[in-house]
């Protein structure tokens, strides 16, 4: 059974809210092994939501349907269903007694509009509410189930899980969805997809979807399959195939971020690290300590933003960074001994660039980053040229010398 979700308010359709309850929906049908394949955000508008409804009646065996059963004129849902359905609409005098005793329990007057919230399509099966007043609906037709919820998240998610997710669980054959992420660095998404587009073609179960993410590129493949046992062997028999075609470039195959990768390497090496940064401003450090632990193995930070404190805190020479300018080769590989040497730690990182949008010329124009790192070995210094604005240089930049450190470190 796949699912389809008609998220119905004009709200929605606004910069100021966002559509949660798919999120939630999306999350307990897949612990069925239901997909969701479609998702529609439709505002308060019987036209437009008869389209998107009949729309999914022909192409889905479960929708969803949130918000729109309120007792106002904009809460349209219940009688478009019933119109598309060409089911009338019926009182239900149970509903009307529950919603007369809230009202009383609040010591509060009933509007007549609340009358609206009884009224059920002819054949469906209403659903408590114990959070609210308007009850949920449940109609089945040729082989299809339309479940209509309140859209206040308290609402609809208690409704779903203690009425609807069982009736589902009764309906659906034993399924099982798994997902598994892959993550590399190094490699644009076009040569991500060339390099196992030729494998994953050949797959239709697991499904593959490839994502280019400010951290990294992402193979997410997802699994059917009757139980977890299946699902996984399924996921292993072309995850296998994807990290030999990836190689050196991938690094993570559980989800992992790549400065969580490299705090477990530096833990299994028993390696510490201190970074100087200028043109990132801490914000190397600040990636390296999101991860708990990082305490184990990351001494420190020195933000050496200014050349006084490129010398003071790093000792980098100041007749070097006025031969050579603050934005080197020579003044990345200095920042990267220094920090090591001042701190004892076992590995170094120097980041000196220029992340604009001014201070860039023509022969150091903005977005060249020098990254060195300095180890018991050698100290090796790379040069970039970052595109973007400030932000995606900074990020660029903090990326690459993780991926430094990856690569350093695993040799």
């Amino acid at each position: 059974m796949d699912a389809e979700i008609i998220a119905v308010g004009s709200e929605l359709l606004t910069p100021y809210r966002q559509d949660t309850n798919s999120l939630f929906l999306t999350d307990k049908l897949n612990s069925l092994g239901i997909e969701v394949r479609f998702k529609t955000i439709v505002g308060d508008d019987s036209e437009r939501l008869t389209q998107a409804f009949r729309a999914a009646l022909g192409r889905s065996r479960l929708i969803i349907l949130t918000g729109g059963l309120g007792p106002t004129e904009d809460d349209v849902n219940r009688q478009v269903v019933a119109e598309a359905l060409g089911r009338p609409l019926r009182e239900v005098p149970e509903i009307r007694r529950r919603i007369e005793a809230r009202f009383a329990r609040l010591g509060r007057t009933m509007a007549e509009n609340n009358l609206r919230q009884t009224l059920v399509p002819e054949g469906a099966d209403w659903l408590e509410n114990k959070n609210g007043t308007a009850p949920g609906l449940w109609i089945e037709k040729d082989g299809t189930a339309i479940i209509l919820l309140p859209g206040p998240p308290c609402e609809l998610e208690a409704m779903f899980e203690s009425v609807c997710l069982p009736r589902l669980a009764r309906l659906v054959p034993p399924q099982c969805l798994r997902n598994r992420v892959y993550k590399a660095v190094g490699l644009a998404e076009s040569e991500v997809d060339q390099r196992i587009a030729p494998i994953y073609k050949n797959y239709a179960n697991p499904a593959t979807t490839i994502l280019a993410t400010p951290d990294a590129i992402e193979v997410h493949l997802r699994a059917r399959a009757p139980s977890e046992a299946e699902a996984d062997a399924l996921l292993d028999e072309l995850g296998d195939k994807i990290e030999a075609a990836l190689g050196d470039y991938l690094f993570s195959s559980g989800g992992e971020s790549l400065e969580e990768m490299v705090g477990m390497y530096l833990v299994l090496r028993r390696k510490t690290l201190a970074v100087a940064e200028s043109c990132t401003g801490g914000l190397l450090a600040e990636r390296l300590t999101r991860v708990p632990g990082s305490s184990n193995y990351f001494l420190g930070s020195a933000v050496c933003y200014s050349n006084e404190l490129k010398t003071r805190l790093a000792g980098v020479p100041q007749k070097l960074i006025e031969e050579q300018g603050a934005v080197s080769n020579p003044v990345a590989q200095a920042l990267a001994e220094g920090i090591r040497r001042r701190t004892g730690a076992s590995m170094g990182i120097g980041i000196t660039g220029i992340a604009g949008p001014g201070g860039g010329t023509a022969e150091k124009p903005v977005g060249l980053v020098f990254i060195a790192l300095a180890d018991e070995r050698s100290t090796q210094v790379r040069e970039f040229r970052f595109p973007g604005d400030r932000q995606r240089i900074r990020h660029w930049a903090t990326q690459a010398a993780l991926e430094i450190i990856r690569r350093r470190i695993r040799d």
